[in-house]
C-alpha cells in the first residue's frame, strides 16, 4: 500500500506541475525548450525556486542571498533574451501576432513546468515527495480500493 500510496503523490505532484504544460504546448513554447539546455532548464528551475520562497509563507524556510538570487535574475534574462531574439525569433514573432502578449505568456509556461520537471525527476526529490506517505492513514486508504 506504501508504493500505491508514494506513487499517487507523485502523479498528483505530476499532474499539478506536467499536466497543464502539454496542453499550453505552442511553436514558441516547443521552440524555447527545444533550444534550452538543461542546464539552463535547471537554472530556470532555480529561478522559480527563488521566486516562490519571496513568499511570506514560505519565506522563513529557504533564506536566498541577494547575490546569488541576482546573479540568477541575470542568468535568466540572458537566455530568456536569447530565447526570444535569436533561437525563436521567428515563432516569437509569430506567437506575438497571432496571439499578443499571451503567446508569449503561455510560452514561458511550458519553459517553467520543463523546467520544473527536470528538478521534479531527481531520485532525492521524488523520495522527499513520497515522505509524506508514512503518516497516511493506511486503513482508510484502502477505502478507495474496496470493493462496494
Amino acid at each position: 500500500m506504501k508504493i500505491k500510496c508514494v506513487l499517487l503523490g507523485l502523479l498528483l505532484c505530476s499532474a499539478w506541475i506536467l499536466g497543464p504544460a502539454f496542453a499550453a504546448e505552442s511553436a514558441l513554447g516547443s521552440c524555447m525548450v527545444d533550444a534550452m539546455t538543461g542546464k539552463e532548464r535547471k537554472d530556470m528551475a532555480k529561478w522559480v525556486f527563488f521566486a516562490m520562497a519571496a513568499h511570506p509563507e514560505i519565506k522563513e524556510f529557504a533564506r536566498v542571498p541577494e547575490q546569488v538570487k541576482d546573479a540568477t535574475d541575470k542568468q535568466i534574462a540572458l537566455v530568456v533574451t536569447r530565447l526570444l531574439t535569436e533561437d525563436c525569433l521567428a515563432e516569437a514573432k509569430a506567437g506575438f501576432k497571432q496571439e499578443g502578449q499571451a503567446a508569449i505568456v503561455s510560452a514561458f509556461e511550458l519553459v517553467g513546468k520543463v523546467a520544473m520537471q527536470e528538478l521534479m525527476t531527481n531520485k532525492d526529490v521524488l523520495e522527499s515527495i513520497g515522505d509524506y506517505a508514512k503518516y497516511l492513514d493506511n486503513e482508510k486508504m484502502r477505502q478507495i480500493s474496496a470493493e462496494k
